[in-house]
């Protein structure tokens, strides 16, 4: 048997088990091995039952002394076991006759369970146990038992029997070691043999919460593998892509600067440094794949704006990507509002878009009369061809799939040729992070806000005091002539609800402030009506608007310097950091309300004081990423690309630097090593960069 098998080669996997380990992610011989335990128990010594305590687990040995049926709301086979020390009741709610028969009294049992305190002595309901010879010396557990994720209809005894038999071949050495003995001994890293048998089997005496945590040398060895593999496959991408060839992208830039010259702003340092950046990138024969990361507020845009710029003058249509049709309807302004005084034409690509407008932008961008497309994932659908596509803009990426970033770069593909790509993000994303899910990008940092821009000063208030949240709007509303946002969020992952919410506390809110023009914006609208409304709002005809999470992103009116968001609890901390973006943006002092509903728990409190502590959106990501992990900040979930099983990329991240030297080492010395490594952890899963 080898450890790439099926797992259907093992003794007791038929097709049905198989389904069932399948939803575990579990295909081969060798992802039992790296499918560890979340918990162990001990059962390497036996407990006397005096020294037992409520909520532990225990084994625990002796004699039944009474045995009785109890008969009321629930029928129930009570055991008293002793062992001399003292007695713990064993109650069993299913049981049959031969089960009983086997219970009597004077039987001698060894039993397995958590300890309760009962109504008269402690006790253990439903305990694992088995009879044992009274005269001979049952043997015990030479290590602690392995507790595994699982699934319906898997029960921990089989899967543990399965895991069983990977780790014999484990044992006769059937397991390749992808890292050399050079470098396991100049990291000071176990073996991988060494390091699976601690984690699935440790002696008794092995720190628990070390395994656990993260701690312990056998877990840190298999994160940095897993880290060392993700990490290897992005950069194989990386190379990849270099292969291809691209458009040098390098006029003399009159556009641009006709470009700047028009805004009604100066460029900050950072903006200057970024479009120098991104110049160097384009002019060279090769993919640029850039990430820009900045804050709320930095201006990524008008930097955005500068790129495609020099693009269509260097003869290329450009494609400019954003996930939500808000979103994307903000892109079309600025980059219309800017471009188009220029003299060129757009074509606009939405799902909601009609299908006359429709068939007009595809027309327009396939004969090339349409030097920019703006849309959301509708512009990559099979239909939308381009004549010239030179480079693709990317807003907000960890909405995408890695495979619909992709997927429009394909869009541009020529013989060998592909178009240049940048990718925008107003969610800063840590630099451990970055390092390993962003190997594939060069990054550049907007680390600067324009001159002019205040702090936004941020509370945490109850619901409870609603009525002086409504006060608060008049005054900024009426007393100060100022605008505000009204933000309503659910906790059900409904958009009909979220919608329903909006409606009624725009209903509300007009009956509670009756001097106010209120708006009201949602998810289910036209986007015609949206964009009538929010042309509304930044012109100033509107006082108050009222939205579910929709405008998120992408929302830029400068006279609008309260913010209040319901529920606040119920968001992450990137996405109430960036609804927080939506004022702040003039020179005046601005405020967000933080409502909550008690009690709050844990997590919600620690959110809410993050954002009352800090408005640097580098240490809102980091402590975002504490809290909740990377899957949010990446849009993993459907890209499939970093799913991670062992490794924490928080608490591993003083793992990461080692991670990429020992990454250099293997392509440099050992390169015969990277792809069975990436197999081995990644699988399937690598091919989400083969479009």
């Amino acid at each position: 048997m080898t450890l790439s098998a099926p797992l259907t080669t093992l003794k007791g996997v038929g097709p049905r088990v198989a389904e069932r380990l399948e939803k575990l992610g579990l295909r081969r011989v060798e992802d039992l091995l790296f499918h560890l335990p979340y918990r162990y128990q001990d059962r390497t010594r036996v407990v006397p039952i005096g020294a037992l305590r409520p909520g532990e687990e225990a084994v625990v040995e002796g004699e039944i002394q009474a045995d009785d049926i109890k008969f009321g709301k629930r029928r129930s086979l009570l055991c008293r076991l002793g062992d001399g020390s003292g007695s713990l009741l064993l109650r069993f709610f299913h049981f049959n006759a031969s089960q009983r028969a086997a219970l009597a009294r004077g039987k001698r049992l060894r039993c397995y369970g958590e300890v309760r305190r009962g109504p008269a002595m402690l006790e253990m309901v439903h305990p694992e146990y088995h009879l044992i010879d009274a005269e001979a010396q049952a043997p015990m557990e030479a290590h602690l038992t392995p507790i595994y994720p699982t699934t319906e209809g898997m029960a921990q005894k089989s899967l543990r029997q399965l895991i069983e038999q990977a780790l014999q071949l484990l044992r006769q050495g059937r397991v390749a070691d992808h890292l050399p003995p050079e470098l396991l001994e100049e990291y000071h890293l176990p073996s991988l043999r060494h390091a699976l048998l601690e984690m699935h089997q440790p002696a008794p005496h092995t720190p628990v919460a070390e395994l656990l945590e993260g701690e312990h040398p056998a877990r840190q060895r298999l994160a940095l593998e897993e880290l060392l593999a993700q990490h290897l496959s992005l950069r194989q991408l990386r190379h990849k892509v270099q292969q291809y060839s691209a458009p040098p992208l390098a006029p003399p830039g009159h556009l641009r600067q006709r470009l700047i010259d028009a805004l009604p702003f100066a460029l900050t340092g950072a903006q200057t440094r970024v479009m120098q950046e991104i110049d160097a990138d384009l002019a060279r024969p090769h993919p640029m794949q850039r990430l820009v990361q900045g804050d709320v507020g930095s201006g990524k845009t008008v930097v955005a704006a500068a790129a495609a710029a020099q693009a269509i003058e260097a003869g290329y249509q450009v494609a400019v990507m954003a996930p939500t049709e808000l979103l994307a309807e903000q892109h079309r302004r600025n980059f219309t509002a800017w471009l188009e005084p220029l003299g060129l034409t757009s074509a606009w690509l939405s799902g909601k878009s009609g299908a006359k407008q429709r068939r007009e932008n595809l027309a327009l961008l396939a004969e090339g009369k349409a030097a920019l497309a703006v849309g959301t994932h509708a512009l990559f659908q099979d239909e939308v061809m381009f004549d010239r596509l030179g480079l693709v803009i990317v807003d907000e990426q960890h909405r995408f799939g890695v495979h619909q970033r992709l997927a429009l770069r394909e869009k541009g593909s020529r013989n060998g040729s592909v178009p240049h790509q940048l990718i925008m993000t107003a969610t800063p994303i840590p630099r451990t992070l970055a390092m390993t899910a962003y190997a594939d990008l060069d990054s550049s940092v907007i680390d600067e806000l324009p001159p002019g821009r205040t702090p936004v000063e941020t509370v945490a208030i109850c619901d409870e005091r609603r009525d002086e949240v409504v006060a608060r709007v008049h005054r900024a509303c009426v007393g100060e002539r100022r605008q505000a946002y009204w933000v309503c969020t659910l906790i059900e992952e409904s958009e009909a609800l979220q919608c329903q919410a909006a409606e009624d506390t725009a209903a509300l809110l007009t009956e509670a402030l009756p001097e106010l023009r209120i708006g009201l914006v949602h998810g289910r609208m036209k986007a015609a009506e949206k964009a009538r409304v929010m042309a509304g709002f930044k012109a100033g005809e509107l006082q108050l608007l009222v939205a579910t999470t929709v405008i998120e992103v992408g929302v830029d009116v400068p006279n609008a310097s309260l913010m209040i968001i319901e529920n606040a609890e119920r968001l992450g901390l990137a996405q109430l950091h960036q609804l927080r973006g939506r004022v702040g943006r003039g020179s005046v002092s601005s405020s967000c309300v933080l409502m909550y509903h008690k009690p709050l728990s844990q997590q919600g409190r620690a959110r809410l004081a993050a954002l009352r502590e800090t408005n640097d959106g580098f240490e809102i990501a980091r402590r975002d990423l504490a809290l909740r992990g990377p899957g949010e900040l990446l849009g993993t979930r459907q890209s499939g690309m970093l799913r991670l099983r062992v490794a924490d990329l928080e608490r591993d991240r003083d793992l990461l630097p080692d991670v990429a030297r020992l990454a250099t080492a293997l392509l440099q010395r050992w390169p015969q090593h990277v792809a069975p490594l990436i197999q081995r952890w990644l699988g399937d899963r690598q091919r989400y960069g083969d479009v």
